[in-house]
């Protein structure tokens, strides 16, 4: 018989980032009981990381601006692999999600005219990025958190969520345990919300936070609900690569946004070199050009510095590989010789201030030295654009453990509008589907015993630590399913999982379950290492490269695969099934908007 604490909400939000936090917010605004669950403190998440701005058409820099063009920006940033309807709802309700979270106190930068300032970011046809200088993401979860907690949201902090309650084919609720006392505890809901964020920790070299361990991808994964295009993952161009003391932490696109320029070793503005044809058309082709869009943006072409980050990951890894990369292989970001020392302080405090303490960098003064660094996944659980709902009735996901609305590559900005849109259709579709049920489900007590059986088999164990199988397993990740791939490495990736797979069934944790990083660790696992084989599987099946997904034995995007997203669910063995499905067919009035001479 197992001693568990027990809660039961009409709704409950697995994550407390930015769309957690909005999808709680309007779940509570529609009546509905609601619970917020987060594995960390609340105003930690991962989403005060996402400083450069929050994507919307507001018109305030370029009036011509409009939900069209973002919305057109957006699919060709994804390859055109994107849930066509997602990318519609989103470019067509940021603005008013933006002008909302103004309405609830965060503070923009402003125009001159006391607008709300919008920023140029890659891929963004126009500046169009709200922002907070540097710390956009910061003053998002405080306006949010502000409103939830005002609201009288029931915040579960530090609480770790490890399994979904199933009745027949309906989800009824979630278990997990109390980091600090290892204590199990129990929710009965009648909804389920999903936005627990991304997998970075699976890698090696990430932006990523601690949490980022693939909790609701594999949650949903586990409770029957599928996932959609696991293979494109974003490895963001501007890491940084040295000091070791700041190894993967961002350098945010406003730093080019805001005039910084990409140069290798030679002390050549490479990113000329690359420009795709599919964006060769919007992009200055000479440094003239580039440094006059700076000035006048309807005269001269867009920097390819701003290229889409796929685009200028790939640019840097190939000058690493030719020889000429930065004495700690990456390449130069230098703000200073274009800007003033005010200016950058000013524009990016919190760039300044946070290399300058840990790393004795000075952005003012001298370059950085940047590469790509894990930091997104496109991939995540298929879900219906409108209700932000699963194919597993009862559960629904927003913001990154959700797919669909980036395609196969997401544009900088578009993060946090997506938080914000989704997050409340999410929060809405959960409370409109808890309303349709008569009472709070009962918890089945059997399931509760046998999850916790589980959770404690590691402490009657001799072996290896989870540290040994972690570390293992990023840098697997990390050099056979990185930012290039080849049939071969990825054919070793899915036979190496196998084998952690089988380690990490009788990995040994020593002490007791009160707050063990360790045995932590260990009930991360499994999550790690199921969606690890999910973007193996998925990367192995998509023979093209596309966005996030490059293959370096088919380097070209291919016409076949143009029209199709790979699926994984569970199998009633319980292996992973790969599968194709088409994707969703454009209306012929947008359709219109990607034709030559269009407007958008």
């Amino acid at each position: 018989m197992v001693n568990f604490e027990r809660h039961e909400y009409d709704v409950i939000v697995i994550g407390a980032g930015g769309a957690g936090l909005r999808a709680a917010i309007e779940a509570s605004a529609q009546g509905a009981r609601t619970a917020l669950i987060c594995k960390s403190l609340l105003g930690k998440a991962h989403t005060v990381m996402a400083e450069g701005g929050i994507a919307a058409s507001l018109g305030n820099v370029w009036p011509q601006d409009n939900w069209q063009v973002h919305f057109r920006d957006t699919m060709r940033g994804g390859k055109m692999l994107n849930n066509w309807r997602m990318a519609q709802l989103h470019a067509q309700e940021a603005p008013d999600r933006v002008r909302e979270l103004e309405s609830w106190g965060a503070l923009f930068d402003r125009t001159s005219d006391g607008k709300i300032l919008q920023r140029d970011f890659g891929g963004h046809r126009y500046a169009r990025l709200a922002h907070v200088g540097d710390r956009t993401g910061l003053e998002m979860i405080r306006t949010l958190q502000q409103n939830a907690v005002h609201k009288g949201i029931d915040v579960y902090m530090e609480c770790t969520i490890t399994q979904l309650l199933k009745s027949g084919d309906r989800v009824t609720g979630a278990m997990g345990y109390w980091r600090e006392s290892g204590n199990t505890i129990v929710f009965a809901a009648k909804s389920v919300v999903l936005a627990t964020g991304g997998v970075g920790k699976a890698f090696s070299v990430t932006s990523n936070s601690w949490e980022y361990t693939g909790d609701g991808h594999s949650l949903a994964y586990w409770a029957g609900a599928e996932l959609i295009d696991m293979e494109c993952v974003q490895f963001h161009p501007t890491g940084m690569v040295w000091p070791p003391s700041v190894r993967g932490i961002l350098v945010t696109e406003g730093v080019r946004g805001d005039g910084g320029t990409l140069r290798n070793s030679d002390g050549e503005r490479f990113m000329f070199n690359y420009i795709p044809d599919f964006f060769a058309a919007e992009t200055a082709d000479t440094i003239e050009e580039a440094d006059g869009w700076y000035d006048d943006k309807v005269k001269n072409r867009r920097t390819p510095d701003l290229l889409p980050r796929d685009e200028v990951a790939r640019a840097i890894n190939a000058e690493v590989k030719a020889g000429r990369g930065t004495p700690h292989g990456g390449a130069f970001l230098d703000i200073s010789s274009r800007r003033s020392a005010d200016y950058i302080r000013r524009r990016l405090p919190s760039m300044y201030h946070q290399f300058k303490q840990l790393a004795d960098v000075d952005i003012t003064a001298q370059a950085m030295e940047v590469g790509p660094t894990m930091h997104y996944i496109m991939g995540g659980i298929r879900v219906e654009a409108d209700t932000a709902a699963t194919t597993v009735p009862g559960l629904f996901a927003a913001g990154e453990c959700a797919g669909g609305m980036h395609g196969a590559n997401r544009l900088g900005g578009n993060s946090l509008s997506d938080l914000l849109v989704f997050g409340r259709r999410a929060g809405l579709g959960a409370a409109e589907d808890a309303a349709a049920q008569s009472a709070v489900p009962e918890v089945d007590e059997s399931q509760v015993e046998e999850v916790v059986a589980g959770m404690r088999e590691p402490f009657g164990r001799s072996g290896e630590g989870p540290y040994e199988v972690h570390s293992d397993l990023q840098d697997m990740m990390q050099k056979n399913v990185g930012i290039i791939r080849t049939e071969v490495e990825l054919d070793e990736a899915v036979n190496r999982l196998q084998d952690l797979k089988n380690r990490s069934k009788g990995v040994m944790v020593s002490g007791h379950q009160q707050y063990n990083p360790g045995w932590h660790l260990a009930m991360d696992l499994e999550s790690l290492l199921t969606v690890s084989e999910a973007i193996a599987r998925a990367a192995h099946m998509r023979k093209e490269s596309r966005g996030g997904h490059t293959r370096d034995d088919y380097p070209d995007p291919s016409d076949e695969w143009a029209v199709q997203n790979i699926c994984i669910k569970q199998g009633d063995n319980g292996g992973m099934e790969v599968s194709t499905t088409p994707l969703p067919q454009m209306p012929e009035e947008l359709k219109e908007l990607f034709e030559e001479g269009s407007n958008a």
